[in-house]
């Protein structure tokens, strides 16, 4: 079947139209679990870029089932091991630095993701995504 809308033409009925490009940019941002803007102290430790031991009180940003972004002052690699501890539960999860900010005056944001999604690591409910918005 032949698309004949022109650009632009798009009515709201999700999953109206089946062309490959409308979905990526419906899904361009698709996620494991919600996310929570959500400050918590939590304690890290890892080796820095320059593969010196670290262990520091950072804060988290964003929080997730599946990981998060924190602000940490020493400089790290995409790829490192670190270990997060919960000050609060004292319960420990490792994870995989997945991305890094910019390092600023305040540190670095860097996005870690946990080994095994921990859904209560961080003292915080999180909701199922919603599948039944994305009926056909």
């Amino acid at each position: 079947m032949e698309n004949t809308c022109t650009q632009g033409q798009i009515d709201d009925r999700e999953g109206a139209a089946d062309d490959g490009a409308m979905n990526e940019v419906i899904s361009a941002t698709p996620r494991r679990s919600a996310r929570a803007f959500h400050k918590i102290r939590v304690q890290a430790q890892g080796r820095t870029h320059d593969r010196k031991k670290f262990k520091e009180t950072c804060e988290t940003v964003v929080v997730s089932a599946h990981g998060g972004l924190l602000l940490l002052k020493h400089e790290v690699d995409n790829g490192e091991m670190l270990v997060l501890t919960n000050p609060l539960t004292q319960e420990e999860q490792e994870c995989r630095v997945v991305y890094l900010g910019e390092p600023v005056e305040k540190g670095q944001r860097v996005g870690v993701e946990f080994l095994t999604p921990a859904p209560r690591f961080w003292g915080v409910e999180f909701q199922e995504p919603n599948s039944s918005s994305s009926v056909n």
